[in-house]
């Protein structure tokens, strides 16, 4: 019977003109499936042919997983400690096995034996196909679309598929059956079942593409696209630098007589593309991204990631587009929160911040609004400039003396370190397996200890979006705190 496997899986690989260890493979996942049905539940079990004499083992086998964790697959998972108790040296990750009866081959059935040995091929076949597909190197695929799978459209190029999503396509386009159709490749997944390419028309790296395929000289390296932002079918914008003097960026990309950029148009269905000038300084990149607004002035806020643009009266509907259009893609272009305003909102916006500032000065140095405004004229904004700022750059302020500026600096100090206290009071009343948890730092804790956290448990039982309100952390890193916060809940003494 040995031999007769052996002979089998040469006749297949022969035949189909596949690897022998693909073959090998098959047989080993039939015969382990054969097996399965003998056991109640999810087993895993794994099938070893020899390859030489075609002698084969069965093994039942069990994942290690984290004893935290918990069991969620009980008939194939073993928690660390159990299965250290066997295997010593034995870590999370590895796999526990068992030795346990093979089953005979020939009572697999030969159909079931046949088809997954086939599925195995057509899978390896298929494989190969990918991997030769993506071997040339392309970006774009370019095919023709085959069928609707689901309101998809699945093109075919050769003999390789890609999935362009309904979602993915322009806006308001209409493609048939047998059109041809050119799209970005975005994503490949080998764990799919049907096409495993996934395309897309309205992605920003479809554009880029596009201009690298029509712009020569991005290809030669005198010239990058930085960034681009798209309202696909519509309007796009892309940011672009020369890295030859000689080389107008904006020009090279137009072409004669707009010859670049109206075959890019014409792809995606007329979609208007400003080409703007990508700069190091932010907000000369703003400037550009807005255009063809006209910008009066620029307050950067570096903390927040974000600016405020003044406009006038006329310049106000053109900087921020139809539908905010304008302002949504300058942002996304340059990475930048834009806030566009008049000169009014500004000075309105710019007195209100003073306001604040000044309460703090007043309230916190204890001095009156005369020198709260000398203060904000000078541009401090904060308490710990106040405090730390060069001992030399305050002296030169004209209207305070060596002593008033001691003496601001020494009050600025005095209250830092009284808040400081504070928030240390705060951390104490937290319980200590709160304070040891990893992700967490003494501003958090202080955070949570304000808001009523004052041990694991309490932050365990927060929703994520209790958490964010409360620290101000992200979403992603809420999560991530109450999960830790939880796992206690399953280790092996809950």
């Amino acid at each position: 019977m040995n031999r007769e496997l052996l002979m089998l899986v040469d006749a297949i690989s022969h035949e189909k003109n596949v690897d022998r260890e693909v073959v090998f493979g098959a047989v080993e996942s039939a015969l382990a499936s054969a097996t399965k049905k003998l056991y109640e539940g999810e087993v895993d079990i794994r099938v070893a042919i020899d390859r030489e004499n075609g002698a084969y083992e069965t093994f039942r086998r069990w994942h290690v997983v984290p004893d935290e964790a918990g069991l969620q697959q009980p008939e194939a998972e073993i928690l660390h400690f159990e299965a250290k108790e066997q295997i010593d040296d034995i870590e999370v990750g590895d796999f526990l096995e068992e030795s346990v009866e093979s089953v005979p081959i020939g009572r697999i059935g030969a159909q079931a034996a046949k088809q997954v040995i086939l599925q195995k091929i057509r899978d390896a076949e298929r494989e190969q196909l990918l991997n030769d597909f993506l071997s040339r190197g392309d970006k774009i695929f370019t095919g023709t679309v085959k069928r609707l799978d689901k309101g998809d459209l699945i093109v075919e190029s050769g003999r390789v598929e890609g999935r362009l999503k309904r979602s993915e396509l322009i806006p308001k386009e209409n493609l048939r059956s047998g059109d041809r159709v050119r799209a970005m490749m975005v994503e490949i997944d080998p764990t799919l079942r049907g096409p495993q390419i996934l395309l897309s028309r309205s992605a920003p790296s479809f554009m880029i593409e596009l201009f690298r395929q029509e712009v020569p000289e991005i290809e030669q390296g005198l010239l990058e696209i930085k960034s681009c932002a798209r309202d696909a079918g519509s309007r796009a914008k892309i940011a672009v630098v020369s890295y030859d003097k000689r080389v107008d960026p904006i020009g090279t990309c137009v072409g004669v007589r707009g010859s670049r950029v109206n075959a890019v148009t014409n792809e995606l269905a007329g979609e208007r593309v400003d080409i703007v000038l990508w700069s190091e300084d932010p907000a000369q990149f703003v400037i550009g991204a807005l255009a063809p607004a006209n910008v009066q002035s620029i307050v950067v806020d570096e903390e927040k990631h974000a600016m405020d643009v003044v406009v006038d009266e006329e310049n106000l509907a053109i900087a921020i587009g139809r539908g905010g259009q304008n302002v949504r893609l300058a942002s996304e272009l340059t990475g930048w929160r834009i806030n566009i305003m008049t000169a009014e909102e500004s000075a309105a916006k710019q007195a209100e911040e003073s306001d604040g500032i000044r309460r703090l000065f007043v309230e916190r140095l204890d001095v009156d609004e005369e020198v709260a405004d000398i203060l904000i004229a000078e541009g401090f904004t904060s308490l710990e400039e106040v405090a730390y700022v060069p001992l030399q750059e305050m002296l030169e302020i004209d209207a305070f003396d060596e002593d008033t500026v001691q003496e601001l600096r020494s009050r600025a100090k005095n209250v830092l370190l009284t808040l400081e206290i504070a928030k240390e009071e705060r951390v104490e009343e937290v319980s200590q397996d709160l304070r040891d948890m990893e992700g967490l730092n003494a501003e958090l804790i202080a955070s949570l200890s304000e808001g009523g956290i004052h041990t694991r448990d309490d932050l365990a039982d927060l929703a994520v979006d209790e958490l964010v309100e409360m620290t101000g952390v992200d979403e992603a890193r809420a999560k991530a705190l109450i999960m830790k916060a939880r796992e206690h809940w399953f280790g092996p003494d809950a």
